[in-house]
């Protein structure tokens, strides 16, 4: 396979695989029939179409192997955040009489500004409770428990973080929510392809996962909707989806999402094992080598594949500047909200310093990266931080221990 390469032509060393993943080439080649020879409708009746529909059936029946669901309990949706929304939406009207929402604080956009939305647009009829994490982002069960109440109408809460990775006990808390009888939703959008599930040993009733995130194209999502759940669509239109979706199916996007989802669960074992120790040796070699640098995050509960770290008195931004003269991609959080020059909702969340919280960078991996790339990134950034500081009058006036104080440049006090 040969190497990517940026506009400059120079090697792409690819490490922002929260943001979106590369299609893998076995994908590629299962989808690029679908743009041709078989362009047939899945759901028309002749048999030109039908071989199409019984290649969808196919695909959903690996994707639904992949997470331990049925079959007939996958819809197929444009992305994540689609699925997100339609999972929420179609719990409150299943409960029209309970008004109240419980989330994180450190959901991904697509569940934290829809429950900000709805609690606007209602009137504030809708009473969202985000829950908050402590200093490694971890949920208190017991201030979750706390929070359900009889007109709790669902719980949103994402089964990964995107920025930080940390993973959240989302089948305990489903079962507690259950036995209140109340509807349970995760955005599962990190986790998939990264660590085992098992639907068939859950009570979550929802689960929104994306196809971008496991080498499978943009485009292309799925909603996972318990056996005996209620649910009302979002996009109301045709028969598709067993009339729980409308629109003619992205046949090319889930026939590549099908053969994603098998390549997943063969390199589930690589995942875990090869990917974890590149990410932790990268770990450990910036936080060595780097001063007033710190991890974002639980060190154990988290997906093997993602690191965040904060460097004291630098922005991140300029971080990701200077990473990308050397071909180097990661992020300073969420791709959703690169537009945005306030520091991370998760990191604020989280209790990060405010001169560490710009200063973040976000290095996701996946099972592309080799050492050698580690090895580059573990050369240049250490170089890089050491420029940004040298320019940074937050790092000259924290060595006169100015920070905090009254002649703060950052006015922080």
């Amino acid at each position: 396979m040969a190497p990517e390469k940026s506009e400059q032509g120079k090697k792409v060393v690819y490490m922002d695989n929260n943001a979106t993943t590369r299609v893998d080439p076995e994908v590629l080649a299962a989808m690029l029939p679908y743009y041709s020879e078989l362009y047939g409708n899945p759901s028309s009746m002749h048999t030109f179409g039908g071989q199409v529909g019984r290649e969808v059936a196919a695909a959903r029946a690996r994707i639904a192997e992949l997470i331990g669901a049925r079959p007939e309990e996958l819809i197929f949706t444009s992305c994540g955040t689609e699925s997100d929304s339609t999972a929420i939406l179609a719990a409150l009207q299943a409960n029209p009489e309970k008004r109240h929402i419980v989330t994180t604080r450190v959901e991904h956009p697509a569940v934290k500004n829809l429950c900000e939305h709805l609690d606007r647009l209602t009137g504030h009829k809708h009473r969202v409770t985000q829950l908050p994490v402590d200093r490694e982002g971890m949920l208190d069960l017991a201030q979750y428990e706390a929070a359900l109440s009889e007109d709790t109408a669902v719980v949103s809460v994402m089964w990964a973080n995107n920025e930080t990775g940390v993973i959240f006990p989302v089948e305990e808390m489903a079962r507690m929510a259950k036995e209140r009888g109340i509807l349970f939703h995760t955005d599962a959008v990190q986790a998939v392809g990264k660590i085992p599930i098992n639907l068939a040993d859950s009570v979550i009733d929802f689960l929104s996962l994306s196809g971008h995130k496991l080498h499978a194209p943009k485009g292309i999502g799925v909603l996972y909707v318990r056996k005996g759940a209620p649910f009302a669509p979002l996009i109301i239109g045709g028969h598709q989806e067993q009339g729980r979706r409308g629109g003619t199916e992205n046949v090319a996007g889930i026939i590549g999402l099908g053969k994603a989802c098998e390549l997943a669960a063969a390199r589930m074992a690589e995942e875990n094992g090869r990917v974890r120790q590149l990410r932790d040796k990268l770990e450990r070699g910036l936080l060595e080598k780097i001063p007033n640098s710190m991890l974002n995050g639980h060190p154990e509960q988290r997906l093997p594949n993602t690191t965040n770290v904060s460097f004291e008195y630098v922005e991140g931004e300029a971080i990701l500047l200077h990473l990308d003269q050397f071909g180097i991609c990661a992020s300073s959080g969420s791709a959703c909200t690169s537009g945005s020059l306030e520091p991370s909702h998760v990191l604020r969340a989280m209790g990060v310093p405010f001169t560490a919280a710009h200063g973040s960078v976000r290095l996701s991996l996946s099972v592309y990266n080799t050492e050698e790339e580690v090895d580059l990134v573990l050369a240049r950034l250490p170089e890089v931080i050491a420029k940004l500081r040298e320019m940074s009058p937050f790092w000259k006036a924290s060595h006169r221990g100015e920070v905090g104080g009254a002649n703060c440049p950052c006015a922080c006090s």
